[in-house]
């Protein structure tokens, strides 16, 4: 099982959206992905709840929920038949949580904002990942999302230098657009919409995916099976 966490201390930097679109796009593939949200907002489950019955499944985890009744592992148990486990985390988690978050993820994505209060974040949480964490750089498991970009602004810019100096691979670079909201309120991800709405997003999410599961991504017929639920997931209104 694929176990895959999105994670950044600061709020606002997109992890549900990210988290939610991953899940998507592999269920888009007939694959089996769970949704597992720490988030206390619940963002991801209520995105999960407004998808329609017609769209490919999607398991959802409430781990930020505690029932006492239950044992930790038994409310965190993901089906059988799960290939993918993809993790939304919450804002302001502590470094010292960040071993039990990260232990078996075979990939940690990390979203950043073009600010400099979110570049800050970024930098100490790159810094708890190697630290506190133990995760090696050569190990290839952070990578960074440049999220809600701009392209030719200062801030961009900026950024992008920022990131060139962590040592950690930038594995996508998402621009700022109105799919993302457009797909959260009909519970669909960017892979789910036509392609002649969200082509240019569906081509930037390429490059992490390819990070994610190299052979999978490259495939033909990865592709093919993305177009095909594109055309039938997304309404007509889209457009």
């Amino acid at each position: 099982m694929n176990r895959i966490v999105v994670l950044n201390p600061k709020g606002g930097s997109g992890k549900t959206t990210i988290a939610t679109n991953l899940a998507s796009y592999f269920a888009s593939q007939q694959q089996k992905p769970v949704l597992m949200d720490f988030d206390p907002q619940g963002s991801s489950l209520r995105w999960v709840r407004k998808r329609q019955p017609q769209l490919p499944p999607i398991h959802a985890v409430n781990a930020f929920d505690i029932d006492p009744r239950t044992t930790r592992t038994f409310q965190l148990r993901v089906p059988d038949f799960s290939t993918h486990v993809i993790v939304d985390t919450p804002a302001a988690v502590e470094p010292r949580e960040l071993p039990d978050l990260t232990r078996e993820a075979r990939k940690i994505i990390v979203p950043v904002l073009p600010s400099d209060i979110d570049i800050h974040a970024c930098s100490r949480c790159i810094r708890d990942l190697l630290l506190v964490a133990k995760i090696r750089r050569d190990d290839n498991r952070i990578g960074v999302v440049a999220n809600r970009i701009r392209r030719n602004t200062r801030a961009y810019q900026s950024l992008i230098r920022f990131l060139q100096t962590l040592g950690i691979p930038i594995v996508a670079t998402l621009r700022d657009s109105q799919n993302y909201l457009r797909a959260a309120e009909l519970g669909l991800g960017i892979h789910e919409m036509k392609t002649y709405v969200a082509g240019t997003d569906i081509e930037e999410w390429r490059p992490l995916l390819q990070w994610l599961e190299p052979a999978a991504a490259s495939a033909p017929e990865a592709e093919e099976s993305s177009s095909g639920a594109a055309a039938v997931a997304a309404p007509e209104s889209m457009g």
